[in-house]
């Protein structure tokens, strides 16, 4: 029965490295331990080392060339990625409206891209440079239908970035998101490029088309913030998140925005065509299909005309059903945004329509949006 009393053997946890036996003195395994910690216990330390080596090596590797490169576009660009505070005409209380949001530099005389939404109806803008400084903005112009607007701030020599193609871009993509929230020095967040050609419906009520959607998480203040390529290169402007979406951003196309800028600069506005017609989507009868031979199954429904526009004047009338602009289908009233968009103002169209049986085709000439 002694032995059910004796106290256990404690074991010492060392043993299998070896301790200190005494004298004082530290022994060879100690010795070793404390080489291990420290990291310089050379490239072969015997079995059980956790050490990725070998052929998954590579893999590392290639982490590390894409920190790199996130790190290289960041220092790069990020120079020429700035803060915006707008402010506006006092609110019920009293107090002065603010608003902040990010964009870039796009030529080193102080053009500023970034969104409509962040200037659109400020009175005063003051933008904030990663060095620190300050400088006051004037807007050029904004267009609320792609919510991409251009400010200029009193200031030359600044860093500015270059645009890319966007229609080069692919699913999978690695792309970085940059912003200058709150003057906050640099914001960045990494993701991929998830889908292309989506389309995102503006404040007007018209659609952004050919959207960015990727996953680079945009932070608050990140509006009008660059989107970019591993080459520091401007393939989209970020413009929205979903709500309750986490991890779901959007971006305006670089090549839209390279068009809305050329529009900007050289009128101030963005020029589009304008019909004075009203309209939704709308099934076709299977009769009417079989009896024109169409080859869609929707056509635009008229529901209201301006009096004074270009479509009235041409003989359009309320109920009637467009199936087709110049030879193209015609199914909604965003087929026909679609098309103006590229059609240069004060050239006719044909507008193809049907009413009650009858097959018509007009000419008009677009007006350019108020």
């Amino acid at each position: 029965m002694k032995e059910l009393f004796e106290k256990p053997r404690v074991r010492p946890h060392l043993e299998g490295i070896g301790a200190d036996t005494g004298g004082g003195a530290m022994s060879g395994n100690v010795q070793q331990l404390l080489t291990l910690i420290h990291g310089a216990g050379g490239p072969d330390n015997g079995p059980g080392r956790c050490e990725v080596d070998g052929p998954r090596q590579s893999d590392v590797e290639l982490l590390d060339a894409y920190s790199r490169a996130v790190v290289a576009v960041v220092e790069t660009v990020g120079p020429a990625v700035v803060s915006i505070h707008g402010g506006r005409s006092p609110g019920r209380n009293g107090n002065e409206q603010t608003g902040s949001g990010s964009g870039v530099v796009v030529a080193p005389d102080g053009y500023i891209l970034t969104n409509s939404h962040v200037v659109h109806g400020a009175s005063r803008l003051r933008t904030s440079l990663m060095d620190g400084g300050s400088l006051e903005a004037d807007v050029v112009g904004d267009d609320p239908a792609t919510d991409l607007a251009l400010i200029r701030a009193n200031g030359s020599g600044l860093p500015y970035a270059s645009f890319g193609d966007s229609g080069a871009l692919r699913v999978g993509q690695l792309v970085i998101a940059m912003g200058n929230p709150f003057g906050f020095q640099s914001s960045v967040s990494t993701g991929v490029v998830s889908a292309l050609g989506r389309a995102l419906r503006s404040q007007d009520g018209r659609l952004i088309e050919s959207i960015v959607q990727h996953t680079a998480p945009l932070n608050p203040g990140n509006s009008g913030g660059p989107l970019l390529d591993s080459r520091g290169h401007v393939v989209g402007i970020n413009t929205a998140i979903i709500a309750m979406a986490q991890g779901i951003g959007f971006a305006v196309p670089a090549d839209t925005a390279k068009w809305v800028l050329t529009q900007l600069l050289h009128h101030g506005r963005v020029r589009r065509g304008y019909l004075g017609i009203a309209g939704r989507g709308r099934p076709l009868n299977r009769r009417l299909i079989r009896f024109f031979e169409l080859e869609q199954a929707q056509g635009m429904e008229v529901v209201s005309v301006d009096p004074d526009g270009p479509a009235r004047a041409a003989g359009l009338m309320t109920g009637d059903l467009v199936i087709g602009v110049n030879g193209v289908p015609v199914t909604d009233a965003d087929d026909l945004h679609r098309f103006l968009a590229d059609w240069p103002l004060d050239h006719p169209i044909s507008l193809t329509a049907i009413r009650r049986k009858r097959r018509l085709t007009l000419t008009l000439t677009p007006a350019e949006a108020a």
